[in-house]
Parts: C-alpha cells; structure tokens; sequence
C-alpha cells in the first residue's frame, strides 16, 4: 500500500483565493510613503503580480525517475499470513518503489482543495520540485507499479486541471488590483502633501523641503504631473503631461506628411535643416520653447522644450545608418536626460529601400538596449513606444518613442 499523504487537502479554493486578495492590499497598505510615491507603478504591480498570483504546478511525466528498495511491510491486516496476536504489527520483507514526477510551478498549491474533489484524493509527497508516489509490496510487478502510476498522475492531473481554472479568476486579476490599490493609496499622499498649499494660507517653509509649482499657460496648456522618482525621499517635480507628449509628437508627425507631399523641397536636406523645420512647427504651438543645439545635463540635444528652465521634452533626429548608430543614439538620449527628464524621442529618417526590414531592426536593436525595461502597445505600424530605465537610478523610468519615416532620396 502507499503512503498516505494525501494532496488537496489543507485548504479550500475560497479560502486561498480571499486570502491572496486580503494580503496583497495589507502588503501594499504598509509601504512606506516616500517608497511607494518614489517607484514605478509597474515595477511594483510586477512584484506584486509574481509574489501573490498562484502557479498552479505543470507535471513532467515524461521525466519520471524510478528507484526501489527492499522494506519491512506490516501485514497484520492480513490474518492468513502470519500467526502474530490480535492488534500486534507482524513485518516481512517487501518492496517499495519508489517514482519521482518532476513538476514546475508552486508545490504549495498541492495543499489547496480545489473546487471539484473526491473524497478520497491522490496521496504522494511533495519533496522540493518532485512528486514522490511510493507503492508498496511483498509481491510486486512492472505491470501493477504501472498501472498504479498511471492511475494517480491522472488523479493529479485532473486536481490540477481544476484548480488551474480557480486560480485563473485570481490571476487575471491580481496585477489590477495591485495597480488599483497603489493608485488609491498614492493618490491620498499626494493629497495629503499637497493639502496645506490649498488652504491658501501662507505656509511655514521648512529647510531642505521641496516646492511643488505650476506650469504657465501656453497656447496648448502643459499640465504637470509628478513622476516616478527614485529611492531618496520623495520630491515633487514637474513633468510633461501624456496627451501633451503624444501632441508633440503628432506635430513632428504632421510636419513628416509635408515633406511626404513636397519630396523635391526636402531631398537634398541634412539632419540639422529638417530639424530646424520641425523646430518652427513647434515653436508655433509652443510659443518658441523650443531651441536648436541646446545643452542639456551634459550635451546637446537636437530638439529640447523647456518649461520655467525645466526639460520637459527631448529628441533626437537621425537619418537610419544601422543598428549600432541607434544604439548610440539611444546612449546619447539618456546622456541628455536628466532626472526631470521623462519623456523622450528618437525620430529615425529612411532612405534604404527595404523600409520594412529597417523597422524590424529598429525594434530588435531598441529592446536589445541594456537600459529598456517594457514595450508599450502603441497604434501605429512606423512608431514604437518603450519604457527606459534611467542610466543612474532604475526606479526613474523613461518614456521613449522611436518614430521612424521614409523620406525622398
């Protein structure tokens, strides 16, 4: 007979499922405020999407290990074979083997009940990444030790079948109630630290504290925000706002449709030349914030708008020369950036004929970057939208789009 370790038998599904829910708002209610105000969003749905979604285990029965040995089986139950007294353990020689199913997954979720179950469930020890299913006798053949195999890996794997279905509700949902939970919870700091400068009364300025401020008004209206920081206490800073971000970029896109429509006033330009026609299309939405060649952090940048002496949006335009060029470029960008920089662009120019072959490598090389972190879904088949880390500080996240173009020969 086998042992008897039953598996599916310490917890019900509910009671996991409310659990795992309870815990991760508890966790995330007992951060620090200046560590939650200083990460990234998506970092910390990321921990929390891997720390409290359940992974449900996946068997390799085409890995199975077998051993056995020689043990001493008690056969008191069996009175035709032996003549011990009634209630007195009576052994003989037998043999146990042992098999060893390899598996992947959380061997905790071995001991959850799921919502389907027999009363009598599969039995086997759990021993790091391996099920252990011992089967015992005085008399045993290959053909019963399979038979009796096979017949508990399918008792397993339809356990796990359920309980993979339980678990999916739990996991599809984790990462959103993660990210609703930190979003609610910074919002009331922010709110709270915010609170005194909208009293309207003048406040008692402390040495070494930060001041939050507002953009001022321009003809398209730069809202700030206040970013992800690093692990220093928090400081408030301004930003550019998303939907500025993808205006900016919708104007450089327009101003790319003009050289499209008009190819003989643009094919004989350089780099600097098309820069500086993108330059008066933003300066004209962005009553000249915008500058040519200016230092910033600790070089020049092709397009930079500034707001109150702050870098709000950077780019870099780039006529497309290979893989290593825009890796340079890439490298040049995050030189440029510095903390309050968070929004970024890179505006690639193609005149090789195999445009389709240049995007490809335009997204292989950006996600072969040290620094990328995630792509994000974006809606258009020649612009691609990634998230950076900063070069000094991997909670600081750089929003950078790669826009690529063909242009006239």
């Amino acid at each position: 007979m086998r042992d008897r370790n039953y598996l599916f038998n310490n917890a019900d599904w509910h009671s996991v499922d409310q659990h795992q829910r309870k815990e991760l708002a508890k966790e995330i209610d007992s951060i620090n405020g200046d560590r939650l105000l200083n990460s990234s969003v998506d970092d910390l749905c990321d921990y929390f999407e891997k720390k409290y979604r359940i992974e449900v285990p996946v068997l390799r029965p085409e890995d199975i290990v077998a051993d056995q040995r020689e043990t001493k089986i008690d056969v008191s139950g069996d009175r035709s074979r032996h003549f011990s007294k009634p209630g007195q353990p009576f052994y003989v020689n037998g043999t146990t083997v042992e098999i060893s199913v390899p598996f992947e997954g959380d061997s905790e979720a071995f001991k959850i009940q799921p919502t389907s179950f027999t009363v009598n469930p599969p039995r086997a020890e759990v021993n790091n990444n391996n099920l252990i299913i011992r089967i015992e006798g005085t008399d045993l053949s290959a053909e019963r030790v399979r038979t009796e195999v096979n017949r508990t890996i399918a008792e397993i794997e339809g356990y796990l079948v359920t309980l993979r279905s339980n678990a999916q509700g739990l996991n599809s949902q984790v990462r959103s109630i993660a990210r609703g939970a930190i979003e609610q919870r910074r919002g009331k700091l922010l709110k709270d630290r915010n609170l005194l400068g909208d009293l309207g009364f003048k406040i008692k300025e402390r040495e070494g504290e930060s001041r939050t401020y507002a953009a001022p008004e321009v003809r398209r209206k730069l809202i700030p925000s206040l970013p992800v920081a690093s692990a220093t206490p928090f400081k408030p800073e301004p930003t550019l706002a998303s939907a500025d971000y993808d205006h900016i970029l919708s104007v450089i896109q327009n101003m790319v449709h003009v050289m499209e429509r008009s190819p003989s006033a643009f094919t004989s330009m350089d780099e600097e030349s098309i820069r500086s026609h993108f330059l008066v299309q933003l300066n004209g939405h962005y009553e000249g914030q915008a500058t040519g060649e200016t230092f910033n952090y600790q070089g020049k940048t092709d397009i930079l708008i500034r707001l109150e002496g702050k870098n709000i949006f950077i780019a870099e335009c780039k006529f497309w020369s290979g893989p290593k060029k825009l890796l340079e470029t890439i490298d040049q960008l995050l030189g440029y950036s510095s903390w309050r920089d968070t929004k970024v662009a890179v505006i690639i120019f193609n005149r090789n004929k195999d445009f389709t072959k240049v995007l490809e490598s335009m997204q292989e090389t950006s996600k072969g970057h040290s620094n990328f972190k995630r792509q994000i879904a974006f809606a258009s088949e020649t612009m691609f939208r990634y998230v950076f880390a900063h070069r000094d500080d991997q909670n600081r996240e750089l929003l950078l789009t790669v826009m690529a173009f063909d242009v006239p020969v």
